[in-house]
């Protein structure tokens, strides 16, 4: 009998919407290939010029697993971004653990040697080129940033103004890094990470939980040593 089953045998399970008919280059560390080749894609070309089948082809898969795991290129560079800043996502936690006064070298520390590792240079790299020539690109790397880490952060600084502070931090050490391992700028690009690190430190802290400018507003908020700011202990 043709266009059924044999007698007696289930139907075949309908297939999972997204996914592609073919398998078989699905598997353990698809996902992870997937990543690793939009990650090569976004770096060497930026946002624009990426499409989904350029990811899957480097990938070895498919488009529409590409689709099945992430859906849209916006959501494959999400996704690209989140494992690239990865190791700085936990310095919210590392703040509450911190000294108030190890708090700026605390965070110096783990942004710069985020940097300094080429395996984990080279992705950022890619997502920041991306994000300063494309306006979805940084308004995906903008949310990702704020609510994963910037937001985060400020929590835990004991100051009304904690948003701007920790605003400013940023700007800091991403303009250091920037300078450092994309423009190159001598002495700053040949310096030690040890020296790098232990003179922008202060200026982070200083950021983070120091006084207000003279003649500046200062509002009022719960105050750490010398009229700066402290650290939330609980939330």
């Amino acid at each position: 009998m043709s266009g059924g089953s044999a007698a007696g045998e289930p139907a075949p399970a309908p297939r999972r919407r997204g996914r592609p008919a073919r398998r078989t280059e699905d598997g353990p560390g698809t996902r992870e290939r997937i990543l690793a080749s939009a990650r090569g894609e976004f770096a060497e070309h930026g946002y624009d010029k990426v499409s989904v089948r350029a990811i899957a082809r480097g990938a070895g898969v498919d488009a529409a697993l590409v689709h099945h795991y992430f859906g849209t290129k916006e959501q494959v560079f999400a996704a690209a971004v989140e494992g690239a800043i990865a190791p700085v996502l936990i310095v919210p936690e590392l703040v509450r653990e911190t000294a108030l006064e190890a708090v700026g070298e605390t965070v110096t520390r783990r942004f710069l040697e985020t940097w300094e590792d080429p395996a984990t240079r080279a992705p950022l790299l890619a997502i920041v080129r991306s994000a300063v020539n494309n306006e979805r690109a940084a308004a995906v790397f903008r949310g990702l940033l704020t609510r994963n880490l910037l937001s985060r952060l400020a929590a835990r600084l004991a100051a009304p103004d904690a948003e701007l502070r920790v605003a400013l931090a940023a700007a800091q050490l991403v303009g250091a890094a920037l300078l450092r391992h994309v423009i190159r700028l001598e002495p700053l690009a040949s310096e030690p990470l040890a020296t790098v690190t232990a003179r922008l430190a202060s200026v982070v802290q200083h950021h983070l939980t120091g006084p207000a400018p003279a003649g500046g507003p200062d509002p009022a908020g719960e105050r750490g040593p010398a009229g700066g700011h402290g650290l939330r202990t609980t939330g």
